[in-house]
């Protein structure tokens, strides 16, 4: 998949983020010129050091505060109710454990807030499903440990969340990678 087709998902998921901002799986900042002016700070949470490295130049054009970290979001150093909104964005898939990290994410969200995500995961179709069990194992080694065949939805009410939207379908793209999962839930 391109990143030219990954924009709208992109648009739609940050756009509506606001306030105080935590973005787990930062990677090199693509999501940065999506956040609007309701955005105070976003911190940025990634385990790979070099990747925020690479989001330094993101970081500069900003047009809000941006604080990186390099850790894990299964263990975050936030205390509670301490984010308005949080986001993911095509990084479930590679976190070792996603629902310590939802939990976390869930901790570390206000009453009110929410969690705003985009994630590519197991299709329905069992056709395509059965390709992504097959393809994960090796996929997993290639792809910086991601996983074609977690089902999102069924993680994230698992950590503890009340889906207000979901929207899934597929990208443009070869099936077992491109089955997206959309969407906004509150804790």
């Amino acid at each position: 998949m391109g990143q030219a087709q990954l924009q709208p998902y992109r648009s739609r998921v940050i756009n509506g983020a606001l306030g105080r901002v935590l973005e787990i799986g930062f990677g090199s900042g693509r999501n940065i010129p999506y956040y609007s002016a309701a955005v105070d700070e976003v911190v940025g949470v990634d385990v790979s050091p070099e990747m925020l490295a690479l989001a330094a130049s993101a970081v500069a054009g900003s047009p809000c505060r941006v604080t990186l970290l390099a850790r894990s979001a299964e263990s975050l150093p936030f205390a509670d109710r301490t984010f308005d909104t949080v986001v993911t964005t095509w990084s479930l898939c590679s976190i070792s454990n996603p629902v310590a990290a939802l939990r976390e994410a869930r901790r570390v969200l206000k009453r009110q807030g929410q969690l705003r995500f985009v994630e590519h995961g197991l299709s329905p179709d069992p056709g395509v499903s059965k390709w992504q069990d097959r393809l994960t194992p090796v996929w997993c080694r290639c792809a910086g440990g991601c996983h074609l065949n977690r089902k999102i939805d069924d993680l994230v009410r698992s950590a503890g969340f009340t889906y207000a939207e979901l929207s899934t379908g597929y990208a443009r793209g070869l099936r077992p990678m491109a089955f997206m999962y959309e969407g906004m839930v509150t804790p």
